[in-house]
């Protein structure tokens, strides 16, 4: 058995899981709320957890926590339109940037500026699937225009962009450091048990 495999999946979803569902209830976070780290969360579910199982998983936990939010906590279901299906899309997006980063894994200058340049780009992608849809689909705008619609994204591209930025610079250095603690760890264990 691949002890190392079996940690970094029996783990990382459970973290996964948790980190979403503390942020998903304020997109860009407040004094007493971090911003939303869907977007985190699903680039590091594709760079991290082996099986497609999890971004189902995944999709089905954002949905019940908005209901949730929505239903029990009295937060807007403003963005709860046609719309909304877009979201799928958006986060797959996410998931195969982060799949693709998986080949940036030695942690070399080069591969990592290539997965960070791989996590802006799924970012912006992300964003115009959602937002765009939003903004085309929703009905909340009235006649949709490009005046109109580069007036919200320059409201709300940066901190989307930022936000989850931040969250993939932790990520990243916090998924580095628990390569290395599993490499010392299971080096450790397999020593001692020669």
């Amino acid at each position: 058995m691949n002890t190392k495999l079996w940690l970094h999946n029996a783990v990382m979803p459970l973290i996964l899981i948790g980190l979403m569902a503390l942020t998903r209830f304020n997109h860009f976070g407040t004094a007493f709320s971090l911003p939303d780290a869907s977007l985190a969360v699903f680039f590091f579910a594709g760079l991290g957890v082996t099986g497609y199982w999890f971004l189902a998983v995944l999709l089905m936990e954002a949905g019940l926590i908005d209901y949730l939010a929505i239903s029990q906590m009295a937060v807007s279901d403003f963005c709860i339109t046609p719309a909304y299906a877009f979201l799928i899309p958006a986060y797959a997006v996410m998931w195969w940037a982060g799949r693709y980063c998986k080949a940036c894994a030695d942690w070399q200058v080069a591969s990592t500026l290539k997965a960070f340049v791989a996590l802006g780009v799924a970012v912006s992608l992300s964003f115009l699937i959602s937002n765009g849809s939003f903004y085309l689909v929703s009905g909340s705008f009235g006649a949709p225009g490009l005046d109109k619609y580069l007036e919200q994204l320059v409201h709300y591209y940066p901190p989307y962009l930022m936000s989850t930025l931040v969250y993939g610079v932790a990520g990243l250095a916090l998924h580095r450091m628990w390569q290395s603690m599993n490499d010392i760890f299971l080096g450790s264990l397999t020593n001692f048990y020669k």
